[in-house]
């Protein structure tokens, strides 16, 4: 087998704002792994806040290419992760290597990923699409221009200085999509008295769940927030790995369940198991990343209640395609593998 990659530029459509930060781009390390004249992709995507710049990206993929290249055949790769040198990696340069090994093996075998994943039928799932910390007049527009183009789940970013800014987004996205499910994601920037004040309020204009309204690094008060909140609480920044899942079931609502957070589809199918019966549900999230970032999740969609993979939708140019969402519903195309292709093949790295 032979490990290569390419490094390139997504720039989304409209800077994004959040509680903590401003992003207008961000760097991707696309991984491509070759045999028997069949290419699997993956794709690790930047993160400041994860600690990954594409330069640890690209220094990891060096490290690890020996033992994928000394290895006879993707599915060795596939069923010894130990042998591969996988368990050695970041979280995020885990899930693009292994998110191209599934795919490779995919094409190996003329099947779609989700089938050797083992959901038989393509799973369909609508997705949430995010609104980002502005005022409520271009708020409102975009929710309405979103739910005239298919999207019924809308999620709306908080964590203004001021609640009242949140609160007026928030009813001004109700009023320009009044059907629209709602979830609400202040990334961490609420103290849990804020919490218990807040959450009554944002139920009451239609909010249907929160994620991490407290930061991370207190399970024990977003375990008491979950308890008092008239609304579901979902773990996103406090669930990171699969013991902070396994340590949080029973305890919130749900999970965010990100690929690049976890580790890869592996990880994200032990924590759906760890998760069942505890009375807390899955949720797929995703970091802004081209439809090659998102694709695998996409074949775990069936497993979420709650599904959030809306980061190619945000890009202006989205150099990939094979996942849909442009009508609020991310699907796999039915390919072999991921089922992902390059928009401009002429350029394909």
């Amino acid at each position: 087998m032979k490990l290569t990659w390419h490094t390139t530029g997504l720039e989304l459509a409209e800077p994004l704002r959040i509680s903590r930060s401003v992003m207008a781009r961000r760097d991707a390390v696309w991984v491509c792994l070759e045999h028997g004249g069949l290419s699997g992709w993956g794709e690790a995507v930047s993160s400041d806040y994860l600690g990954l710049p594409a330069e640890r990206i690209t220094g990891h993929l060096a490290a690890v290419r020996p033992h994928l290249e000394r290895l006879p055949d993707p599915e060795t790769a596939w069923e010894e992760p130990a042998a591969a040198g996988l368990p050695d990696l970041p979280a995020g340069v885990r899930a693009a290597v292994e998110s191209a090994v599934l795919d490779l093996v995919g094409k190996r075998a003329g099947q779609p990923a989700h089938r050797l994943l083992g959901t038989r039928t393509a799973p369909a799932a609508a997705t949430a699409r995010t609104i980002g910390i502005v005022a409520p007049v271009p708020a409102a527009a975009q929710a309405a221009r979103l739910a005239v183009h298919g999207f019924t789940v809308l999620k709306i970013k908080a964590g203004s200085p001021d609640p009242a800014e949140d609160l007026a987004r928030v009813e001004a996205v109700r009023t320009g999509a009044p059907e629209a499910n709602l979830l609400l994601d202040p990334n961490g920037a609420w103290t849990e008295r804020e919490s218990h004040d807040l959450l009554p309020r944002f139920a009451a204009l239609g909010v249907t769940a929160v994620e991490q309204p407290i930061a991370p690094g207190d399970p024990d008060a977003l375990a008491r927030v979950a308890k008092e909140s008239p609304i579901p609480v979902i773990a996103d920044e406090d669930a990171v790995s699969y013991e902070d899942a396994v340590a949080l079931a029973g305890l919130v609502h749900g999970v965010n369940v990100k690929l690049a957070k976890c580790g890869g589809v592996r990880t994200a199918l032990r924590i759906h198991d760890a998760l069942r019966g505890s009375g807390t549900d899955l949720m797929l999230g995703c970091l802004t990343a081209s439809s090659l970032g998102i694709a695998p999740a996409v074949h775990l969609a069936d497993r979420a209640r709650w599904v959030d993979l809306d980061g190619h939708l945000l890009l202006g140019d989205d150099p990939w395609t094979g996942i849909g969402g442009t009508d609020g519903t991310v699907r796999p195309s039915g390919r072999a593998g991921l089922g992902v292709s390059r928009t401009d093949r002429e350029n394909a790295p």
